[in-house]
């Protein structure tokens, strides 16, 4: 026997590294030092002499089950914004800047082309959070994995000044709460989402007059990456950016109680935007409770930002000068101001004893 009788091809899996080299140089800065193929990426860490206190931030993540949508789809281009989103971002909440990142890609047989893309995708999405990608590994698990099934991961540093973190010590009552759009699922919930259009019958090829194209493309669009316009947030000055919080598994209210401090709590009006038509075509195929489905999915929202009431405005106006659509969610209370009888407030989420989040109104959908 041989590895390649195995089901081991590496000719296939050198290949594929040659046809992905262009597009992750393209992520390189000077301070990367060596190509692509070293057993490990280095990168030269001299700028952080220039920082009084640095901590290093990282995260790790993957993309769940949406990548079964892009398997069967044979769609591998834009699966790498998802990845890069869900890791980068996290990252970003602290205010730290990523420096680069590395990937993982399990597959039951490498087919270099399919590789290739993904990786492609990979290193678009870190060139849109300005990040460099320094290393990956492709590993082929036949047997284990289908001939045409695979998974992702990544994971990615950054580094903040430690007296510029930004987190639940710096928000107070008072404050703002303004919403990020997201640019639809993102990559969480697809368990969900993929059980209620299997129960459906729909076929991914289905023309969705909602979505103005198919319902797979509209299950595939790529996550929308924040990195570059939360941190230009961060560091314009009259914005004075207290948190950040990243909605991603969990929903709003998961994630946003995750950055309160325990004293206190944010009211959000679900009134304040329309549910984009991919969240109410999912509740109504599904017959989802409301209540289930902004415990899963983003709803529109990708990102949160707490601000003072007086940076609002210049939130809003440098986020529209970004492209990203931006309102007002909602505001921080103190803990006992707020008629809990009302509505229930989320809190201890995550394994994080923070503040509470109260969602209240109907949401608005098309």
């Amino acid at each position: 026997m041989t590895y390649a009788s195995a089901g081991v091809d590496t000719e296939a899996g050198d290949k594929a590294v040659e046809m992905m080299k262009d597009a992750v140089r393209a992520t390189h800065t000077p301070a990367v030092i060596g190509g692509v193929g070293g057993f490990a990426g280095m990168v030269d860490a001299s700028a952080l002499k220039d920082y009084r206190r640095p901590l290093l931030a990282t995260s790790t993540d993957g993309v769940g089950t949406k990548v079964a949508i892009a398997q069967e789809m044979d769609v591998h281009d834009t699966i790498g914004f998802d990845l890069v989103g869900m890791v980068v971002d996290d990252i970003v909440v602290v205010g730290a800047t990523p420096l680069f990142m590395t990937d993982y890609i399990a597959t039951g047989s490498v087919v270099p082309e399919r590789i290739a893309d993904i990786v492609r995708g990979i290193a678009q999405a870190c060139q849109v959070a300005g990040t460099a990608l320094v290393g990956g590994e492709t590993a082929e698990h036949p047997g284990l994995l289908a001939p045409d099934e695979y998974d992702v991961a990544g994971a990615a540093t950054g580094v903040v000044e430690a007296d510029d973190v930004l987190g639940p010590d710096r928000v107070g009552a008072g404050d703002v709460v303004v919403a990020m759009a997201s640019s639809g699922l993102h990559a969480n919930g697809y368990s969900l989402v993929r059980a209620v259009i299997a129960r459906s019958g729909w076929e991914l090829d289905r023309q969705v007059p909602e979505f103005a194209r198919t319902l797979g493309a509209e299950l595939l669009e790529p996550t929308r990456v924040y990195a570059r316009d939360a941190l230009a947030l961060a560091a314009h000055a009259p914005a004075r950016v207290r948190a950040f919080s990243h909605i991603t598994g969990g929903g709003l209210a998961a994630n946003l109680a995750r950055v309160l401090p325990a004293d206190l709590v944010a009211t959000v009006d679900r009134s304040s935007w329309q549910v984009p038509a991919v969240f109410d075509v999912v509740r109504g195929l599904g017959r989802v409770p409301w209540t289930d489905l902004e415990a899963t999915l983003n709803l529109g929202v990708g990102m949160v930002a707490i601000v003072p009431a007086d940076g609002v405005d210049e939130t809003l106006r440098l986020l529209g000068e970004r492209g990203v659509p931006a309102w007002v969610l909602g505001q921080v209370h103190r803990a006992g101001s707020i008629d809990e009888s009302v509505a229930p407030v989320v809190r201890g989420t995550k394994g994080v004893h923070g503040g509470g989040v109260q969602l209240h109104g109907a949401y608005r959908t098309a």
